[in-house]
């Protein structure tokens, strides 16, 4: 009995249908990518708002009533300065910064935040009473941040929307500390976001 062979029609269409369906594997494949790029993106994302929560929460949260000196003069800086029309956002002092190479610093920190170009921006300075030509440690948080802001609670529970509170010049102005801060983020994709911060101590 003889051999029989494919004939060249069924090897064309063998070869049209092997490559649609390649098309549409590579077309699923393509989509599965796209749509791991997504969760991915919105994963980091998610990381990078909660980290950021997190990591004002703790500065304020730890909030010590220990001003600073002014690099010029003997003036102090109040252990806690926000929304007084300065380029910062905060300043405060916090402590609890960990020490684990053992080196030769506080445990108190100055801390700084800044909103630049809709970047939320923290610094800190290695020492709290710093000279002119110290330079902080700087680093973006989180981007596509359109406000911050705070709100401060005193000691009456009264909300102020900056600190020390306008109008107080109290002989502790420069230590004074409030007991609750309020943390609005507002965020490009998120929208408004608030955390309550109790104060220790």
């Amino acid at each position: 009995m003889r051999a029989r062979g494919f004939t060249l029609l069924e090897v064309l269409v063998a070869v049209v249908v092997f490559g649609i369906i390649s098309v549409l594997a590579y077309g699923g494949y393509n989509q599965l990518i796209q749509q791991s790029d997504i969760v991915e993106r919105s994963a980091g994302r998610t990381r990078a708002v909660q980290s950021t929560m997190q990591r004002m929460t703790e500065d304020f949260a730890m909030l010590e009533p220990r001003p600073i000196r002014e690099p010029l003069g003997e003036s102090l800086e109040p252990a806690l300065r926000s929304g007084t029309g300065a380029e910062t956002l905060a300043d405060l002092t916090r402590s609890g910064w960990t020490n684990p190479a053992g080196i030769s610093r506080s445990t108190l920190q100055r801390v700084t935040y800044r909103l630049e170009n809709n970047k939320l921006r923290r610094a800190y300075w290695n020492a709290l009473d710093r000279t002119l030509t110290a330079e902080p440690t700087s680093a973006v948080l989180l981007d596509k941040v359109r406000t911050v802001s705070f709100r401060f609670m005193d000691q009456n529970q009264s909300w102020h929307d900056q600190w020390p509170p306008l109008g107080y010049s109290g002989p502790d102005a420069a230590r004074l500390r409030p007991i609750a801060v309020e943390i609005t983020l507002d965020l490009e994709d998120w929208g408004k976001l608030v955390r309550l911060v109790e104060v220790s101590g």
